[in-house]
């Protein structure tokens, strides 16, 4: 069973979509375990402060380091491996998730605000990902995309086996295009290879498609 803890401020935004889906049958049938944290549980002050003024001025807060700390140091093991989501950390791909789906303990620390405190990043993180080139109000969401990325390369997730060596990326280019039921549609067909039953025709044509497909929308993977 792969174990992932979440820390977080706002758990709610990521707890229903934990809860649906893939990820609910990926509970259910014990392949990985979720648990959110908050870090203002650890707080000593009145107001439960998780953020303050960064020293140097500037605008917006950065979340303190004692709160973050704590909440990491609460659950993490020899095993774990904590994880930051920040737009300057390393641009996840399907390489990242496969490693990841791999491991035993992952503990993912969201960023709110401005970010966290540089210390908390030197002393506790093992990794930096980020989901692209864009800012995101927190890394709750970066959190979900890591999480679904990873949790369905599991053991029998997905259902059927070997259905996630098919996806785009596994093979280091674009999938090919899918069709199903009805056989015709506004006028528009399915091709006839795939009405065939000749598994090596349609296997060439798949592999024909996810080529030029490949070049014409992500040729630098090529």
């Amino acid at each position: 069973m792969l174990r992932i803890d979440i820390i977080t401020l706002f758990p709610e935004m990521l707890s229903g979509f934990l809860d649906q889906s893939m990820m609910k049958r990926a509970c259910n049938r014990g392949a990985v375990n979720f648990q959110f944290i908050n870090p203002r549980a650890f707080t000593t002050d009145v107001h439960h402060t998780t953020d303050d003024r960064p020293f140097g001025g500037g605008p917006g807060m950065v979340m303190k380091p004692e709160p973050l700390f704590a909440a990491v140091e609460s659950v993490k093991t020899p095993e774990s491996r904590v994880i930051y989501l920040s737009p300057q950390g390393n641009v996840f791909r399907q390489t990242h998730a496969e490693r990841l789906a791999g491991e035993t303990h992952l503990v993912f620390l969201c960023g709110h605000y401005e970010g966290v405190d540089e210390r908390v990043i030197e002393a506790l993180v093992d990794e930096e990902i980020s989901i692209g080139d864009y800012v995101l109000t927190n890394g709750v969401l970066a959190a979900g995309v890591v999480i679904d990325a990873t949790v369905r390369l599991l053991p029998g997730v997905l259902g059927g086996e070997g259905a996630a060596e098919q996806d785009s990326f596994s093979s280091g280019i674009l999938d090919h295009p899918h069709y199903t039921r009805p056989e015709t549609f506004r006028g528009q067909s399915v091709p006839p290879v795939l009405l065939s039953g000749n598994h090596a025709a349609i296997a060439a044509w798949r592999k024909e498609q996810a080529l030029e497909r490949t070049r014409l929308r992500r040729p630098d993977l090529l």
